[in-house]
């Protein structure tokens, strides 16, 4: 199948097609043209790497994690393992920096609720003119 055609059955565009290719995170075979050829099995393998981006890994995560999936092994299975467990504590540790960073937001906001309570009580007490 051409690539328009992977695309549209992957339900993502070729623009990401083009870009797992030049990750080596997928292969086409070339017509004498030039055009790029698919098999069945590639729509399932964009799939996978559509839950494997969507699971916040990067390219070049994913790429270490795919011998696994291609040659299945003790040893490929191991570093996979290791590989998504470094992942999730690297996201385990981005979840905590944006948490502290929302409570100081919220630290801001209860000053900002003081402050205007603070302004709308001195408003009431102004002597008029």
């Amino acid at each position: 199948m051409r690539i328009g055609e992977l695309a549209a059955q992957a339900d993502v565009s070729v623009r990401s097609l083009r870009y797992y290719e030049e990750q080596g995170l997928l292969t086409s075979s070339r017509s004498a043209s030039g055009q790029r050829h698919y098999t069945e099995d590639d729509v399932e393998r964009v799939r996978f790497l559509q839950r494997m981006y969507a699971a916040g890994l990067s390219s070049r995560a994913i790429a270490e994690v795919l011998p696994c999936v291609e040659t299945p092994t003790t040893q490929t299975a191991a570093t996979a393992f290791e590989r998504l467990v470094a992942e999730r504590d690297r996201i385990d540790a981005h979840i905590a920096e944006l948490a502290a960073t929302r409570d100081a937001l919220e630290r801001l906001i209860a000053a900002n609720l003081e402050h205007r309570a603070t302004l709308d009580a001195g408003a009431g007490s102004v002597a008029a003119p």
